[in-house]
């Protein structure tokens, strides 16, 4: 394990689990009655001081593996000299729980238990249920402590991973929330203009336009009333200007229509959302913006409340265009609702109550035909503007 990666906690558990293999290994050279004794200690706490220095044990679990079978064939060595190297078998067990995958790990602990028990049976050392119990429990309770910290950390972890996820989330939703507030205030200046500058500007230039045709030819005041009607259609067409800039970024690109085509192509609503066809009826006509944004609007929000809600396999957007008005209708085939029971959206997202006010604040309606298990249709109809002569709005 990378020193870099270990908490407080982990870091001091490595330092005694270093001071425990060092302290078994100095009594094992203390008591061991030869020389050879003595040397295999010394080798045994080489073999371990290696693999704690060499960056290769940490990073390659083939090198880990070959450095633990070095260890343990040293332990084995002392084993095989003294009976107080069994002490050892107590660290070895952690690091072959750390090291191994659980298929070898849980073996090589009881292989070295067996080893431990054996060495003193060998040695001629009296018998009593210590000596089988002794390493026994030792494995037991390694093995208790190194699962039971596994799945902590796999705990740990996946709570880590689910933080990380929210704060992503959080800041993507922030995000969101700031670009739709950029667009909803776009839309909102670019009404205010067109509902009050623009026609304020439309209904000067008519009434120049009158009082032009009402004076003499030889009347004085004819330049100067010609000089304010250019200049207020001038300022007509700046206004209009800075209403088609502050428009959605998806009429930027063209018509209501080709806007509302490009919400219906494959992969717009998501991998598991319903085949969505888009047609449209009679001669299409320029639409003022606050009718264009108003209609893609309430199609964006019908067809996510399709989406989110009905579980559909098939939707439909048509856009009709007739003598007196303009039709948006958002069929689909999906699990319906019952109309009565929405209530207002308590995020203040565009549902039903906010494509409701969209569709009236332009003086037209709005319906809503569903029923459980039958499907939803939403249909807008709104007025058509009369053309004054002389003046486009």
């Amino acid at each position: 394990m990378d020193p870099r990666s270990l908490t407080p906690a982990l870091r001091a558990l490595r330092v005694c689990l270093h001071l425990l293999m060092a302290g078994l290994l100095t009594l094992a050279a203390v008591r061991s009655d030869s020389g050879a004794g003595v040397a295999a200690a010394v080798l045994t706490g080489a073999v371990y001081a290696a693999g704690a220095v060499l960056p290769s044990v940490r990073e390659s679990q083939r090198a880990a593996a070959l450095w633990l079978g070095a260890l343990c064939a040293s332990w084995l060595v002392l084993l095989w000299l003294t009976p107080e190297g069994l002490w050892v078998a107590f660290p070895l067990y952690f690091l072959q729980l750390h090291l191994l995958p659980a298929r070898w790990s849980l073996p090589a602990v009881t292989l070295t238990a067996g080893a431990a028990i054996g060495s003193y049976v060998r040695h001629g050392s009296a018998l009593n249920p210590g000596v089988f119990i002794g390493p026994l429990l030792g494995a037991a309770v390694a093995v208790a402590t190194v699962l039971g910290y596994q799945a902590l950390y796999r705990e740990s972890e996946r709570r880590r991973r689910l933080i990380e996820e929210l704060i992503s989330t959080r800041a993507e939703l922030a995000a969101a929330e700031r670009h739709a507030g950029t667009l909803a205030e776009r839309e909102r200046l670019a009404r205010e203009i067109h509902d009050t500058l623009a026609q304020g500007l439309s209904s000067i230039q008519l009434l120049l336009r009158a009082a032009e045709r009402a004076l003499p030819e030889d009347s004085p005041a004819a330049g100067h009333i010609e000089q304010a009607r250019r200049a207020a259609q001038d300022n007509l067409a700046e206004a209009r200007r800075f209403v088609r800039e502050l428009s959605p970024p998806d009429l930027e690109r063209g018509s209501l229509a080709g806007a509302l085509e490009r919400l219906c192509e494959p992969g717009q609503v998501g991998p598991a959302g319903p085949r969505v066809r888009f047609s449209v009826s009679g001669t299409p006509t320029e639409l003022p913006t606050p009718y264009e944004v108003a209609l893609l609007r309430i199609a964006q929000s019908a067809l996510a409340n399709t989406v989110r809600h009905a579980g559909a396999a098939r939707a439909e957007i048509t856009l009709s265009f007739m003598d007196a008005s303009v039709t948006l209708d958002v069929v689909d085939d999906g699990k319906g609702f019952d109309p009565a029971a929405v209530r207002a959206s308590s995020e203040g997202g565009f549902g039903l109550p906010a494509m409701r006010s969209r569709a009236e604040s332009l003086g037209g309606t709005f319906t809503v035909e569903s029923t459980p298990g039958s499907g939803t249709a939403i249909a807008v109809s709104l007025p058509l503007p009369t053309p004054i002569a002389g003046v486009s709005t």
